[in-house]
This record gives C-alpha cells, structure tokens and sequence, in this order.
C-alpha cells in the first residue's frame, strides 16, 4: 500500500487498497488521522519514529499492529524514502509503502522501528496494489533500497527521480498520465 507524506511527515496520499484494509475513507486517512486503526499502545512509536524521520529527513521503517475493517488485528511493515526538490533540494516528504507480515512467534511485542534503511518486506497477499501507479512505486522502492543496500550507485539518481515523478503523481492524483522519460 502506498503513501505520501508532507514535509511534516503527515499523510498527503493514500492509495484506494488502504480504505479497503482498514475501513478508513482516504479523507480520514489524511493528515495524522491515518494512525487511528493503529492499535492505541503502538500510535506514539509510530508517530515518534515519523516525526523523528521527518526532521533528519531520513529514510524509516517501522513494524506496527493495526486493527483491520473486518475488526483482526495485524501486523504492517511501512517505511519511506525522502523526496527533494526545487527549490534548492528542499526536502518535500516520503513516498512510502505499508504491507502486511506474518507476525513472529512473539506477539505480545509492540510497535518498533527508527530511522534506518528502508527495507520493504515481501508483499502479502492482503496489501497488494490494484492502482498500476502504486505498483510502480512500490518496485521502485525496491529498488532503491536494493540499490543502496549493495553500494550499487550506478542508476541510483535515475531512480530516485522516478520515485520522484511517482510521488509527484500520486499527490496530483494523475496517475494516469505519469512519463518516467
């Protein structure tokens, strides 16, 4: 499931399969308000290690409970990477991506994370993409982590302007219209 944020790290896109997975309309979803599924003892990690992000302009990864639309309890995986831009490489926010994981056997654990390399988990089944636009970011996310975890500098600017322009897109809501050249 893809995200954007603002500069402040509040939500400023949320794709359709998000609405779907925890009942939430993407007008609610906005702003801080996209936390309120997440179960209430993980809400202030989860936020601190957004607001921490936000201000080291760091890239995140954070693993959180989530009280579903059909009322179950899971686990998400989320994490970001920063987007810059003109005016002079000011930083804009994160194109981010949330999927679902299979709890470890300890599930009392609560929420946890920190600004570290942003490693998305494989996808679940529950949380893929039906928007080709998420699609899209959510490879390109791959790819940048995969990128950087091997030092594979080749490309990697081409890569983050993709995610760029997919960011971009998803905040204008044309996805329809999206050229990567």
């Amino acid at each position: 499931m893809i995200f954007t944020t603002d500069a402040q790290g509040e939500v400023t896109y949320i794709c359709r399969e998000w609405c779907s997975y925890t009942g939430q309309t993407r007008e609610a979803a906005y702003r801080d308000s996209w936390t309120t599924p997440v179960l209430e003892s993980d809400q202030g990690a989860v936020r601190a290690i957004l607001l921490e992000a936000a201000q080291a302009q760091a890239e995140f990864s954070v693993r959180f409970r989530i009280q579903c639309a059909d009322g179950s309890v899971r686990w998400l995986a989320a994490g970001g990477v920063p987007s810059f831009g003109p005016p002079g490489r000011s930083f804009l926010g994160y194109l981010g991506s949330m999927t679902e994981f299979a709890p470890t056997e300890a599930r009392e654990i609560a929420a946890y994370g920190g600004i570290e390399r942003f490693i998305p988990p494989p996808t679940h089944t529950a949380t893929q993409a039906v928007s080709p636009l998420d699609t899209i970011a959510d490879h390109l996310l791959i790819v940048h982590s995969l990128m950087e975890q091997h030092d594979a500098t080749s490309g990697l600017r081409e890569v983050k302007a993709a995610l760029f322009k997919v960011g971009r897109a998803l905040a204008r809501g044309d996805g329809s219209r999206l050229q990567l050249n």
